[in-house]
Formats: structure tokens, sequence, C-alpha cells
């Protein structure tokens, strides 16, 4: 690999974190080619990005964008190592939790999840409740609407009542 195709995976590498949220750094050496496209063809399927790359080149395109949010992860950098990319935080979870049924890899080493880091295989089944930002707004608006809606509907029930009793007392005084 040239010096200018290094600096352009750096590139993209970089792009790519910036405009990611969330992604996992997983371990799938050792798995044969078919294995490996069943995988990617699953990855594929359900939108997720998987890209083998060169641990001195993903580190480099970190530093690239912020070296302080990914230092947890240099450690890991070691061996072979694949990304996936997704645009929900816990959907190459269950992707690789349903693969791992049939397959040992590939092992999760860790994930960033909107600046968290989780770190370690055994991470795989939290990693698979993480819900989304959308969600998580939505069951929110969700329990701040609550109170409001039993107060309308509080307000509306007692105020057919009072408009039933008035009816019947003016009908009463006719």
């Amino acid at each position: 690999m040239t010096r200018e195709e290094k600096k352009q995976t750096i590139d993209e590498l970089a792009d790519k974190l910036a405009s990611s949220s969330y992604f996992y750094l997983t371990d799938s050496s050792a798995l044969a080619v078919e294995t490996i496209n069943k995988f990617r063809h699953l990855c594929f399927q359900r939108k997720v990005e998987f890209r083998v790359v060169k641990n001195t080149l993903l580190r480099k395109a970190m530093e690239q964008v912020d070296s302080s949010a990914y230092v947890e992860l240099y450690p890991l950098l070691a061996g072979p190592t694949s990304v996936l990319f997704a645009d929900t935080g816990n959907v190459p979870a269950k992707l690789l939790q349903e693969f791992r049924k049939s397959s040992k890899k590939p092992v999760l080493k860790a994930a960033f999840i909107d600046s968290a880091v989780y770190v370690g295989d055994d991470q795989i089944d939290a990693l698979t409740n993480v819900k989304s930002k959308r969600v998580l707004i939505g069951e929110l608006v969700g329990l701040l609407q609550s109170p409001a809606r039993n107060v309308i509907s509080a307000l509306q029930s007692s105020g057919g009542k009072l408009a039933g009793i008035v009816k019947t007392l003016q009908e009463r005084n006719s």
C-alpha cells in the first residue's frame, strides 16, 4: 500500500468515524471465506457496513477525528480488526448475536455507542438492548404528554357531566 493510498484510507475512515455515532470493533480472523461471505451478506441486508482495517490506519483516523474520544479503544487495536458501522446502536449487536449461533466468530472487541465504550465480547447482550436516540425521544415525549392527556381527559369528562347537570336543572325550573 503506497503512502497516498494509506492517507486516502485514513481520510475515508476519519470521515466515517466523524459521521457515525455507532461502530463496533470485531475480530473475524480464522473465518473461512464462505463463512465471512455469509456474514458480509447479513451485514449488507441489515445496512451495516463491514470493513477489515489495519490497526495503525484506524488509530490514525481516530486520532484525526478526536483523539480523546477513542483513547479506551487504542489498546484493543491489536491483531486482526474489522469495523462494523451502523445507523442504529443495537443492530450490529443483534447481528453478531444471531450469527454467533452458528459460528464462534466474529468476536466483539469493543463497541462505541454515542461516546460510550463497551469493551469485551460479554457486552453483546447489553448492546442488543441499547435503544436508539429516536426511540428514547419518542418514549420521553410520550411520558411528558401522559399527564397533560390525563388532565384534558378529566376536564372533558367533567365538562360533559357539568353540562348535563346544568341542563337537568334548567329543565326542572322550566
